[in-house]
C-alpha cells in the first residue's frame, strides 16, 4: 500500500473492497434540520456488489440520509463508517478517494465545456500513480453515460438531461468505491433513465457499493439489489424488491393506494397506482 503526502497529510490509496463487504454505515443515525427531526434511528448497511435503493414520499429524509452516507452532513446522533473507519477521521482528500457523490442539482459558475467538467472527478488522484489512468477514466465515463457527442460544448449550453449525464460521468471518472447518487434519473428521458440504472448495475458487478435515491418504483424493483424504503425519517423495509415493495407497505408510506403485480416475461415487481375510473 502507497502513501501520497497532501497539505502535509499523507494518503493512503484505497483497495478494492471484498464483494458483500460493508463499505459504508450508518448507525442509529438521527438528524435534525430546521426544528424538525429528518431522520431518526436510522440503521443501514451499504454493501460492496450491490445496487442500494432508497425510496419512499417527499420529505422522508432520502437526499439526507445520502449526504450523511457520504459525510458531508454530520448525523445530531448516532454514527457513520465509511470502508472500516468513523467517517470523520477521513480528511477530505482521503473521502474524495473512496466516495463520489452526485447531487440533485448540477451547476458551474464557469464557462468549462462537458469533458472538463468530467475530468473534474479525476482530481483526488492528482500527484498518485493512478493519476495516469486519467485519461482512460475520462474516455470511459463518457462513453457509459454517451456524453462523448457533446465532450466540447459548454456545460452551460447544455440541456439538463445531457448536464446530468455530464455530471454522472464525473462521479464514474473518479472511480471510488462507493457511489452516492441523488435522483440521478430525474432529468432524464426513458433511454438514459434505463441506461443510468444499467450504468449502476455495472458498477456494482465490478465491485463497488452503489447507493441511489429514486423514485421510479420500477426502477428500483427492476435494477436494485436491495431497495430501503424511508417514511417519517426512518427506514421502514429493507431488503429485496420483491420482499420490501409490497401493495401494504407502500400504500401506506406513500398515502396512496397501490397495487404490485408480477411483470410477466421477468417477474420483477410492478407498482401501480390504484385510479378511480376515468370519464
Amino acid at each position: 500500500m502507497r502513501w501520497y503526502g497532501t497539505g502535509g497529510r499523507a494518503r493512503r490509496l484505497p483497495g478494492r473492497p471484498v464483494p458483500g463487504e460493508t463499505v459504508a454505515r450508518a448507525a442509529g443515525v438521527g438528524l435534525g434540520l430546521g426544528g424538525r427531526p429528518v431522520l431518526s434511528g436510522v440503521e443501514l448497511p451499504v454493501r460492496a456488489g450491490e445496487v442500494l435503493a432508497l425510496v419512499g414520499p417527499n420529505g422522508a429524509g432520502k437526499s439526507t440520509l445520502l449526504a450523511v452516507l457520504a459525510a458531508d452532513t454530520r448525523p445530531d446522533v448516532g454514527a457513520v463508517e465509511i470502508l472500516g473507519r468513523p467517517a470523520g477521521e477521513w480528511s477530505a482528500a482521503e473521502l474524495a478517494l473512496r466516495r463520489a457523490v452526485l447531487p440533485q442539482a448540477a451547476t458551474l459558475s464557469f464557462p468549462f465545456v462537458a469533458r472538463e467538467v468530467v475530468r473534474m472527478g479525476r482530481a483526488p488522484w492528482a500527484g498518485t500513480e493512478r493519476e495516469e489512468q486519467d485519461e482512460a477514466a475520462v474516455r470511459e465515463a463518457m462513453a457509459a453515460t454517451e456524453t462523448a457527442a457533446f465532450a466540447g460544448r459548454p456545460f452551460s449550453a447544455l440541456s439538463g438531461g445531457e448536464r446530468a449525464r455530464v455530471a454522472l460521468a464525473r462521479v464514474l471518472a473518479q472511480r471510488a468505491p462507493l457511489v452516492l447518487l441523488d435522483e440521478p434519473t430525474a432529468a432524464l428521458d426513458l433511454r438514459h433513465q434505463e441506461l443510468v440504472l444499467r450504468v449502476c448495475r455495472e458498477r456494482a458487478a465490478a465491485g463497488d457499493a452503489v447507493v441511489v435515491v429514486l423514485h421510479d418504483l420500477g426502477l428500483a424493483a427492476a435494477y436494485a439489489h436491495r431497495v430501503a424504503v424511508l417514511h417519517d425519517g426512518r427506514v421502514t423495509a429493507d431488503g429485496p424488491p420483491a420482499e420490501v415493495l409490497s401493495a401494504d407497505l407502500l400504500s401506506e408510506v406513500y398515502r396512496q393506494p397501490v397495487e404490485v403485480i408480477p411483470h410477466p416475461a421477468s417477474g420483477d415487481p410492478l407498482v401501480l397506482p390504484v385510479r378511480a375510473a376515468l370519464k
